[in-house]
């Protein structure tokens, strides 16, 4: 079973109803032995760092994710859902995140003409291509809404990219985890494959 996890924040209907258009189901909870019994888990997020990180704690949920990854079973963090994954966010301040990846959360810095944040369509390039983008080619355009990005301690980590002025982490890759900065689930045909490929992953086969 998929399982989104529920923190009050973020569009979690419409990335199930996203999972359940590529032939998938999905649940919704924020029930931490529930998570703790996903096969897969999507870390979804739209919202400000330091309050998500906030509600997952309150929720005693920090523990059922560690878990999950130790267990080598999927996990999809999506937009924020990326970004809570690593030691520390500064937006509006200094938040230590969840520290399942060393690095951090940085704002852009761009020329005036540029708006923050960044809003619509990019294309991507691939410096690993995560087993989830099986079917997806170079240059595919995605969706991405956001004023942050991460800046991972170990490059080796950062699978995809894509430029904002300059270029800057897409997604992650790390065994069983893999994380999008870009909302698949608002990225057409293009998204959902990744959400089917995901729905379908084993990382220990």
């Amino acid at each position: 079973m998929i399982t989104i996890i529920d923190y009050q924040m973020g569009n979690l209907r419409s990335v199930q109803k996203a999972i359940e258009k590529v032939g998938h189901q999905a649940v919704i909870s924020s029930d931490a032995h529930e998570i703790a019994q996903a096969d897969h888990l999507i870390l979804p997020g739209v919202g400000a760092f330091e309050d998500a990180i906030a509600e997952i704690r309150r929720r005693d949920l920090v523990g059922p994710i560690q878990d999950h990854l130790a267990a080598g079973k999927p996990l999809l963090g999506i937009c924020l859902g990326l970004q809570m994954l690593f030691d520390v966010g500064y937006e509006g301040g200094e938040h230590e995140g969840l520290g399942i990846v060393p690095g951090k959360v940085v704002r852009f810095q761009v020329p005036r003409e540029l708006k923050v944040p960044h809003m619509g369509w990019n294309q991507v390039t691939f410096r690993h291509k995560p087993p989830i983008f099986a079917g997806i080619e170079e240059q595919t355009h995605f969706y991405f809404v956001h004023s942050y990005y991460v800046v991972p301690t170990d490059e080796a980590v950062v699978a995809i990219e894509a430029t904002y002025d300059k270029p800057f982490c897409a997604a992650i890759w790390r065994d069983n985890l893999v994380a999008t900065q870009f909302h698949p689930e608002k990225s057409q045909a293009s998204g959902l494959q990744v959400l089917k490929n995901f729905a379908e992953w084993n990382p220990s086969a």
